[in-house]
């Protein structure tokens, strides 16, 4: 007389060749157990992902140190692989908001040993961070006196520029233009936020003007001294596609 286990195997068998792709969806759930609360967030795609913590997460449930941070934290990784690694005397941070991102560079620089983040922004309202690395310059990203105001602060330093200001097209290309001579060779111009260029309007995360993507593209065409540095994206779920630019000469 067939064991249970006997049995079990032979209406496993049976159902492998009536109905393949139930018998094996029925396997994997015997051999890779899941709780169920954790099946369905596991099964989510990349792209439901960004969009997730686009319309969830980002602009209220994200903080460094109790400040907001408006950062995917994948990207946020990248970031401290970067300053380790070019160790810049300035960081440039277009667009500051509410500073959390500030602080959180601040912080990294403080575990160099060196360097100060100039954070560049038209709208101070809801600036809540200060530390002894930040440096605020107060105006519009695309005038001439805070590009004047910022190069001085630059001028013979080893200088990373991060854009997370204006995301519409047109600003970024400008910027990337005026700000992109201060970074030094080695180091990186970072685009953020071309993420959505790559979703439809309406998503959570698409818009109907071009953003970055696009600013980038037209700015890598001018320059031949910048390059899209592909391995800062190996975690995949980055809003900086085709965004970490490093300058090779």
């Amino acid at each position: 007389m067939p064991t249970p286990l006997t049995r079990i195997l032979n209406q496993g068998t049976r159902a492998l060749f009536s109905e393949p792709a139930t018998a094996l969806r029925g396997a994997r759930r015997l051999l890779l157990p899941m709780r169920a609360d954790y099946r369905r967030r596991l099964a989510m795609s990349l792209r439901r992902w960004l969009i997730y913590h686009q319309t969830d997460i980002v602009f209220g449930g994200c903080q460094w140190m109790g400040a907001r941070a408006h950062k995917n934290p994948m990207d946020a990784w990248i970031y401290q692989e970067i300053l380790w690694e070019v160790k810049p005397e300035v960081v440039v941070e277009i667009g500051s908001c509410y500073g959390g991102t500030t602080l959180f560079l601040a912080h990294m620089l403080d575990l160099i040993g060196q360097g100060t983040v100039v954070s560049v922004d038209i709208d101070r309202s809801k600036f809540a961070v200060s530390h002894p690395r930040i440096v605020e310059v107060t105006g519009d990203s695309g005038a001439a006196e805070t590009v004047a105001r910022v190069t001085a602060l630059c001028a013979g330093k080893s200088t990373l520029v991060i854009h997370d200001g204006d995301h519409r097209m047109d600003p970024v290309l400008r910027d990337l233009r005026a700000y992109s001579p201060l970074v030094s060779p080695g180091s990186y111009l970072i685009v953020e936020d071309g993420v959505m260029d790559l979703f439809r309007p309406g998503d959570g995360i698409g818009t109907f003007s071009p953003g970055p993507l696009p600013a980038i593209e037209a700015f890598l065409r001018e320059r031949s001294d910048f390059a899209v540095d592909a391995s800062r994206e190996r975690y995949l779920m980055t809003y900086n596609p085709r965004g970490f630019l490093k300058r090779v000469r």
